[in-house]
């Protein structure tokens, strides 16, 4: 029904015919990552249900987040009016749930036709059987699906870090030039971070757009012997292992992507061992901040979550009679993983259980596209050249929904952007992603549904 080409294409141009210039990346000086959720829908009146017939879909982009950052500790807010964490897969599935707040009060005070039809429970809906939704993102998610292995300089889709670096265990980030790791740091010239990344001057004979070979389904590869490039000689025999799996037949490991995203205060750690050994897979991780430690948790453990309890969030689930799952997630051009993406989405949430019932770990499709976005850090990287001045992540995030009143949304720390220090306690200052307005938005519902309406949750 659809590839996964069609929905990276679908998404970039979206967020080029769409999106306003406001909160776009600063050309040839600042990058960005995209995240969109994307509506598959059958085309009406294909009655015919013929063997082999391939159906015909429509495809729709129903919310769309771009966004590098999230705020630190101590600027957290208790009021809610806040966002948190800026990362684009994080305001993508928030504009997600917008759009299904939205459908839900189409569908609740009947006023249009909606994603909903009604359950099986008074006041109880559930998504219309036809419908499927698909998650994208320009980059793997931060944390463990970032965690992938790093081939020689040949089989790099991004021009590589210098090796010295990567093998450094004194610094945090190595490899990954176009996730978390240095998407706060990067934008400090005297952090370590940006005084040691230097980028290894490109060869003549190899092009970025010839490189993902082997970057495609590690998962299904047979474990081999660890290749000649990885010293053994200090890892354990669960390192060795983890290091075969990641690597294809005949691939040379020299290290692996980092990420930047820390391990959970109070549980196991990172080795820190030099070479591809320096991380554990399997981690809960948060995302790091510049100084102020953060309490997001990092976008792939979110994609795990929304994988076993719905994008829906819980507001949304006291209307629901089921939970609002992923059918696929597709990823851009980028260093990936397929082993290790379904390790983080899927693998490591199999033993999970007690769950309430309609709550289950999903087996979602994941795929890749061999299409870079156009202001991914690697594509910025490559078009500038020797251009002056620091390459940066853009310090701003728009939110896009489909809904029909102030779709877009843009912010900067938090706050949409603009906010002064003094204005910062006004309704102006609320993203209409924040907690607080999804609460309102939530409330402007059950007010407009009578009582004898309501799910037997809210009476």
């Amino acid at each position: 029904m659809w590839t996964p080409d069609e929905i990276a294409y679908l998404c970039y141009e979206h967020y080029r015919v769409r999106l306003p210039k406001q909160g776009k990346p600063e050309p040839n000086r600042e990058w960005t990552i995209l995240a969109a959720v994307v509506k598959i829908q059958p085309i009406a009146d294909q009655a015919c249900e013929c063997p082999g017939k391939q159906v015909q879909v429509t495809k729709e982009v129903v919310s769309m987040g771009t966004g590098t950052k999230c705020i630190g500790q101590s600027k957290m807010r208790k009021s809610g009016d806040i966002l948190n964490d800026s990362h684009a897969e994080v305001i993508a599935r928030r504009s997600f749930q917008r759009y299904l707040l939205h459908q839900l009060h189409l569908a609740a005070t009947l006023k249009e036709d909606s994603i909903f039809v009604p359950g099986t429970q008074r006041g109880l809906w559930k998504l219309r059987p036809d419908l499927l939704f698909l998650f994208f993102s320009s980059h793997t998610p931060c944390g463990d699906a970032s965690i992938t292995p790093m081939f020689e300089f040949g089989d790099q889709p991004c021009y590589p870090v210098s090796r010295d670096w990567a093998h450094d265990p004194s610094v945090e980030a190595s490899g990954n030039l176009e996730t978390t790791e240095d998407k706060r740091k990067c934008e400090d010239p005297d952090s370590p971070v940006t005084k040691k990344m230097r980028l290894e001057p490109r060869t003549p004979d190899r092009k970025v757009t010839n490189s993902v070979v082997h970057h495609r389904s590690f998962g299904n590869q047979e474990s081999g012997p660890v290749p000649p490039s990885v010293s053994s000689s200090n890892l354990t025999s669960e390192e060795l292992a983890t290091i075969a799996r990641m690597a294809p037949s005949g691939g040379k490991v020299v290290d692996v992507y980092r990420t930047g995203a820390k391990c959970v205060p109070g549980e196991a750690g990172d080795s820190g061992k030099p070479g591809a050994a320096y991380h554990r897979v399997g981690l809960l991780r948060v995302k790091p901040g510049r100084g102020d430690r953060t309490c997001s948790m990092s976008c792939s453990d979110k994609l795990a979550r929304w994988n076993v309890l719905g994008c829906q969030g819980s507001l949304l689930m006291h209307f629901l009679e089921e939970p609002i799952y992923l059918s696929a997630v597709v990823i851009g051009k980028c260093p990936y993983s397929q082993e290790a993406m379904h390790r983080a989405l899927i693998g490591r949430c199999q033993n999970i259980s007690a769950l309430p019932r309609g709550f289950e770990v999903q087996e979602v499709k994941i795929q890749q596209s061999d299409l870079l976005f156009e202001q991914s850090r690697c594509a910025v990287q490559a078009k500038r050249a020797d251009s002056p001045g620091q390459l940066v992540p853009c310090g701003a995030a728009i939110s896009w929904s489909a809904v029909p009143e102030q779709p877009l949304d843009v912010t900067a720390n938090g706050f949409p952007q603009g906010t002064t220090k003094k204005g910062i306690r006004s309704l102006q200052a609320r993203s209409r992603i924040s907690k607080v307005e999804f609460f309102r938005s939530f409330q402007k519902l059950l007010s407009d549904i009578s009582e004898d309406k309501w799910p037997d949750s809210l009476r």
